[in-house]
């Protein structure tokens, strides 16, 4: 139906083929490669839109949504989108026109193309400042939610709120497993998914999960300065979650094999990403903020526990 209205020649029903677009991508998002010059293009020009009217910011929305949707896997030609997308996203932050969803929407869109073109790092770190934006947003949707309330105690607003958070979380696990470059901006963007998941995990596991993974992630991938990783308070929030009376198993594992990357990231030190000296000073604060907590035993007990998920039988947190 979408290629037969777009090889109309006259009587070309837009508002048609712009619903069909939506539909088809919000039911399916392997969209087929044939499509991608057809669709995307479409489905840009109406973001494009400015007006702030409640009608056009709703097409406006939808439209970012279904392009949010398009496969990862899937290379899209960069002369379809990256100019046109860089527009929506710094008129947004200079005028706030789009709704929290559709801005969310947008970068979506452009952190899963960044899987399969890494020439894109520095557009969405230098130009978009993306770990600024995450931060700022993530900082006003979290004051939406009353965070000691349960999911089926929130009312519609709260749930949209946690479901753009939950929307954001995975675009940054997405830049995170991605991204090469690091500035300032990441270590604050680290501290507040630590607020989040100190938030969230009492009577949101799902989204604790979802945050420790994005943590896992930085230790994992990326070049990041271990001494941000130390005040952006991660560490104490992971022994927090090991020490809990009645620990969720999920979030223990997740925490634990958080101290596993990090592990692997100190032992993998060389003296071109860190001086000697610095490296074991850090590997110091670090051992002393654990047996301030008194964890050791903890850690041995779950090591046994989880024995399979770790490999390295030596002691997957003695670094």
């Amino acid at each position: 139906m979408i290629v037969k209205e777009e090889q109309k020649k006259e009587g070309n029903d837009e508002k048609l083929f712009i619903n069909l677009i939506e539909c088809y991508l919000l039911l399916d998002n392997r969209f087929s490669l044939d499509l991608y010059p057809i669709c995307v293009p479409c489905l840009i020009k109406v973001s494009l839109k400015k007006e702030e009217d409640e009608e056009t910011q709703k097409e406006v929305e939808i439209a970012l949504l279904a392009l949010s949707r398009i496969d990862d896997r899937n290379k899209i030609e960069r002369d379809l989108y990256l100019n046109e997308v860089k527009e929506i996203i710094q008129y947004h932050q200079k005028h706030r026109n789009l709704t929290r969803l559709a801005y969310q929407s947008a970068w979506g869109f452009l952190i899963k193309r960044f899987l399969l073109d890494k020439s894109l790092e520095v557009v969405i770190a230098n130009e978009l400042h993306f770990e600024r934006e995450v931060e700022s947003e993530l900082d006003g949707l979290m004051q939406s939610v009353d965070w000691k309330k349960k999911e089926e105690e929130m009312g519609e607003t709260e749930r949209k709120a946690m479901d753009i958070i939950s929307r954001w979380i995975s675009s940054i696990r997405y830049n995170f497993f991605s991204c090469n470059l690091w500035n300032e901006e990441y270590a604050e963007l680290i501290s507040r998914i630590v607020d989040l998941f100190r938030a969230s995990r009492d009577n949101h596991n799902e989204m604790g999960k979802e945050c420790i993974q994005s943590i896992k992630a930085v230790a994992k991938y990326r070049t990041v300065k271990l001494d941000d990783l130390l005040k952006s308070g991660v560490i104490d929030a992971g022994l927090e979650e090991i020490q809990r009376p009645t620990p969720n198993e999920r979030m223990t594992y997740e925490s634990l094999k958080f101290y596993y990357m990090l592990s692997l990231r100190f032992k993998g030190m060389t003296g071109d990403e860190m001086e000697e000296a610095k490296r074991k000073e850090l590997k110091r604060k670090m051992l002393e903020k654990m047996e301030e907590k008194g964890v050791e035993d903890i850690f041995n007990s779950f090591q046994e526990t989880f024995r399979f998920f770790f490999p390295d039988d030596s002691g997957f947190i003695h670094l």
